[in-house]
C-alpha cells in the first residue's frame, strides 16, 4: 500500500469508499437515446457511501432533526392548478403488481398514488418498516435527500461521479460487473425476475427492495449501485446535447422541465442505477450508463439515494 493510499484509508469517513479520479467514457450509444452519445468525461477523486442510505440511517436523521418528509405534507393547491381537491392528500407512488399481462406503455397500470405512503409506512396507511431497517429508504423526494446530506455533512453525487463509481474500474463494460447480465447464471443485482409487472420468480415471490449488501459489490467495493433502488444525483436532467456534463455540475434547472408537458414547470433531477422493477421486457436500465428523469416533487417506492464527500 502506498503512503497516499494508506493516508486515505486512515482518514476514511465511516462506511465510505474512496474513488480515485480519472477519465472515462460516460454514457452509451447502444441502448436508450438519452444515454448517448458516449463521451469522454473527467472526475476528481471523492468518497462515496458503500451502500444506499437505509431506513435505519434515515430514522436516526428524523429522530435527531424532526424532519418531515415531502410525502407526509399535503400538496398546496396553488402548486397543482386544476387538480381535484379530493386528490390533494399526503402520499407517494407505490408499485402495485397487476393481475396479469398489461400494455407496458401505460405506467398507471402498476403505479398508485397511495394515501399515507411515506418512508416509514411504505405501502400506505397501516404499513410499517418492521423487518426493513436494513433496506434502502424509499419515498424520499429531492428536498428530503438534500436535507439528509446536509445533516450528515455530505452531498449528492453528480451524474458523472455516480456513473464513474458504478463502473467499478471496468472499461466499457455493459454492467457494473462485466458484459453479461447473469454471468454463469448468477444474479448480480436486485432487478425484476419473472414477467413484469405481474409475476415474480424470486424466493417468496418478492418484488420490492432487498436488504443492502445481499448482492456482490462492484470492483470498488460498492453495494447495490445497480438495481434495488434508483438513486438521486445532484444534476438537473438534460441530454448530452443540451449541456456539457462535468464532475461539478450538469444541465441547468430550466432545461430539466419536461417538454412533453409544457404546462407543468417542475424541474427534474437525474436518477441512476435502475431498481428492482427493471426488467428485460420493460426497463433495461440496470447499467451504469442508464439514466432517468425524476421530478423533484415526486417520491416513489423504488427511489432512494446515497451520499458523497469530495476531497
Amino acid at each position: 500500500m502506498t503512503a497516499a493510499v494508506s493516508a486515505r484509508a486512515s482518514t476514511a469517513p465511516r462506511d465510505m469508499v474512496w474513488i480515485p479520479g480519472g477519465v472515462f467514457q460516460m454514457g452509451s450509444d447502444h441502448h436508450y437515446a438519452e444515454e448517448g452519445p458516449s463521451r469522454e468525461v473527467e472526475v476528481e477523486g471523492f468518497w462515496i457511501d458503500k451502500r444506499p442510505v437505509t431506513n435505519r440511517d434515515f430514522a436516526r436523521f428524523v429522530s435527531e432533526t424532526g424532519w418531515t418528509t415531502f410525502a407526509e405534507i399535503p400538496p398546496d393547491p396553488a402548486d397543482y392548478p386544476g387538480a381535484l381537491p379530493e386528490m390533494l392528500y399526503a402520499g407517494s407512488l407505490v408499485f402495485t403488481p397487476t393481475d396479469g399481462p398489461v400494455p407496458l406503455n401505460d405506467m398507471s397500470a402498476w403505479w398508485r398514488f397511495t394515501k399515507g405512503a411515506t418512508w416509514k409506512t411504505p405501502l400506505g396507511e397501516g404499513s410499517d418498516i418492521a423487518g426493513l431497517w436494513d433496506h434502502p429508504v424509499v419515498h424520499v423526494s429531492w428536498v428530503d435527500v438534500e436535507a439528509y446530506a446536509q445533516w450528515a455533512g455530505k452531498d449528492l453525487a453528480t451524474e458523472a461521479e455516480w456513473e464513474f463509481a458504478a463502473r467499478g474500474g471496468l472499461e466499457d463494460a455493459e454492467f457494473a460487473w462485466g458484459d453479461e447480465l447473469e454471468p454463469g447464471g448468477r444474479i448480480m443485482a436486485n432487478t425484476w425476475q419473472g414477467e413484469f409487472p405481474y409475476r415474480s420468480k424470486k424466493p417468496g415471490r418478492a418484488f420490492r427492495t432487498s436488504r443492502v449488501g445481499v448482492f456482490p459489490a462492484n470492483g470498488y467495493g460498492l453495494y447495490d449501485m445497480i438495481g434495488n433502488v434508483w438513486e438521486w444525483t445532484k444534476d438537473w436532467w438534460s441530454t448530452p446535447s443540451d449541456a456539457p456534463v462535468s464532475s461539478c455540475c450538469g444541465g441547468q434547472r430550466e432545461a430539466s422541465f419536461d417538454p412533453r408537458q409544457p404546462e407543468i414547470r417542475i424541474p427534474r433531477k437525474v436518477l441512476k442505477g435502475g431498481s428492482h422493477l427493471c426488467a428485460p421486457s420493460y426497463c433495461r436500465r440496470y447499467r451504469p450508463a442508464a439514466r432517468h428523469a425524476q421530478p423533484i416533487d415526486t417520491s416513489t417506492s423504488h427511489v432512494g439515494f446515497r451520499c458523497v464527500v469530495r476531497a
